[in-house]
């Protein structure tokens, strides 16, 4: 809380170890249209081939 202005606290009902579960792919998609309104390539990010080696 103190590390944003805004922020959204959601109740899952779940434990606290699985309470993760339910914000990937909301989170995944909110990274996809960021990316989008950014007008980068989510399917080819900056920087990727120097990251990851593909044999």
């Amino acid at each position: 809380k103190s590390l944003a202005d805004d922020y959204i606290e959601i109740e899952t009902g779940l434990p606290e170890v699985l309470s993760p579960i339910p914000f990937v792919i909301p989170l995944q998609l909110f990274a996809y249209y960021m990316a989008i309104e950014r007008k980068c390539d989510p399917d080819m990010p900056r920087n990727l081939a120097k990251s990851v080696t593909v044999k």
